[in-house]
């Protein structure tokens, strides 16, 4: 798997970002026991694609307006990654090119309800650069932690209201180092959560920040609320990895079953005491789908893989 997207989809840029569940602390580990009773959410599934590359197409986030960021191009020779915002009610016209000024290939990973956007832009040399888009205005980023070398990686996975950015940087080791980012200030501060690799990938309106940790070949997932940090993984499932979260704390990323096939998944009520989980599968999907984004309604984005071999957008609406 890759460990960053100069070539691809976001879930290959952090697949390689998860933890083991034994090295977090017992008080952490002790808010994940428990999680283990399902649910069913009846959802409505459409597909949503970008024809200025039909082929791929991956939607990252949706906000409390129903706004969706994304991008279309697998990052191929010829297919670059540009990224677009879709708004309501999601004809073709209501597809907005969003692309850093200058930039060879851009992914929308994030976008708050005031309209801001996030995520991270590639320069000619696979140089990856976080940017923010505020008010209007693109900035990029770099956690001065980072190294500045050519082909580097800083990628920024979640925004909030009030400029609060998170996402991860990858270190000369090849080690993803998580951060949060004040977009009025510029600074960058670390977020420690145990593990080899670790990867922040989406940040609520309260502050609270979901992520992937790993260590050796295990793989799992955080919640981080104020000062409490919550491990969980998928009752039964392996590779658990956290994309998306929203203003009621419930979580969306992807497993794999005991089989390797890869689900989408919803988690409500993640620190307990009866955390509720809920596997989803796009049905036109063939033995892939992935959750990216939830907003405070419970509409979810991502994508799967189709029978042709294409990656298509979805939207599910409960």
């Amino acid at each position: 798997m890759r460990k960053h997207v100069v070539a691809g989809a976001l879930a290959a840029a952090v697949a390689a970002s998860g933890a083991g569940l034994a090295l977090l602390p017992a008080s952490a580990q002790a808010a994940a026991v428990g999680a283990h009773r399902t649910a069913a959410v009846s959802y409505t599934f459409t597909t949503l694609d970008d024809q200025a590359d039909p082929t791929f197409n991956q939607l990252l986030g949706i906000n409390s307006h129903n706004v969706i960021s994304g991008y279309f191009g697998a990052g191929t020779p010829g297919h670059p990654n540009k990224g677009y915002l879709l708004n309501p009610p999601y004809g073709q016209a209501n597809y907005v090119n969003e692309n850093f000024p200058g930039s060879a290939q851009t992914q929308v990973t994030a976008l708050n309800n005031l309209g801001d956007t996030a995520g991270f832009w590639v320069t000619g040399n696979n140089t990856n650069h976080a940017f923010i888009e505020w008010n209007g205005v693109f900035t990029s980023y770099n956690d001065p932690s980072a190294p500045h070398t050519a082909g580097s990686v800083n990628q920024i996975l979640g925004l909030n209201n009030s400029g609060e950015a998170v996402g991860f940087y990858t270190a000369s080791n090849g080690h993803n180092h998580a951060f949060r980012l004040n977009q009025g200030t510029g600074k960058f501060a670390p977020i420690v959560v145990p593990g080899t690799s670790v990867t922040a990938t989406a940040v609520n309106t309260a502050g609270d920040v979901a992520g992937i940790s790993t260590t050796g070949t295990v793989t799992s997932s955080w919640l981080k609320t104020g000062s409490t940090l919550t491990a969980f993984q998928y009752p039964g499932g392996s590779d658990t990895q956290a994309f998306g979260i929203n203003s009621k704390n419930q979580i969306v990323g992807t497993y794999l079953d005991g089989s390797g096939v890869q689900h989408g998944f919803v988690l409500t009520d993640p620190t307990g005491p009866h955390s509720v989980w809920q596997s989803i599968d796009d049905p036109n999907g063939v033995g892939s789908t992935t959750i990216n984004g939830i907003n405070t309604a419970g509409d979810l984005v991502g994508f799967y893989t189709d029978a042709a071999g294409n990656t298509d957008g979805m939207l599910a609406t409960p």
